[in-house]
């Protein structure tokens, strides 16, 4: 049931920058998920990825980066990590902060207020569903405005 109120691909946010998807992205409850399209037949040992608590810098070694930038929020370094499949770089991004709803995932690339609603009930719903795992959120709806998902009830419980 909860696999039913993780973010699908159409549900992706893309960053677009002179008319080219830059990146896309989507967010859980604990992490975010940024996903990056490489030139083809670039491998895993051509890239350089560093994600630290509060930065992001990667691209192909003995490149420039192709992105160098601050997160919107920070980062679990030690619980962050990419791969490489299919010609698409995915970083998973473990969230400092558990529930916390991103705006985006680097400065400056947010996205827009009705995108960011939307997926702020998503995550609230995510949130249901983990504390009442026999139930199903799937279809359920906000009427208005939607709560904070991290501070909902006195808060999120880390398990």
């Amino acid at each position: 049931m909860a696999d039913r109120l993780q973010p699908s691909e159409s549900e992706r946010h893309s960053y677009i920058h002179e008319g080219q998807t830059v990146y896309q992205w989507d967010q859980t409850l604990e992490e975010v998920n940024m996903y990056v399209n490489v030139p083809p037949g670039i491998k895993a040992q051509q890239i350089f990825c560093d994600v630290h608590t509060r930065s992001l810098k990667f691209g192909i070694k003995g490149n420039p980066p192709f992105l160098e930038k601050a997160f919107h929020r920070p980062v679990i370094e030690g619980e962050s990590f990419w791969t490489l499949e299919d010609g698409v770089l995915h970083l998973t991004l473990a969230k400092m902060e558990k529930g916390q709803m991103w705006r985006g995932v680097l400065e400056g690339h947010d996205t827009d207020p009705v995108s960011a609603d939307k997926d702020q009930k998503r995550l609230m719903l995510e949130r249901f569903q983990e504390e009442n795992p026999g139930f199903d959120f799937s279809g359920a709806e906000f009427n208005g405005a939607c709560p904070d998902p991290r501070m909902f009830m006195g808060g999120i419980s880390y398990k």
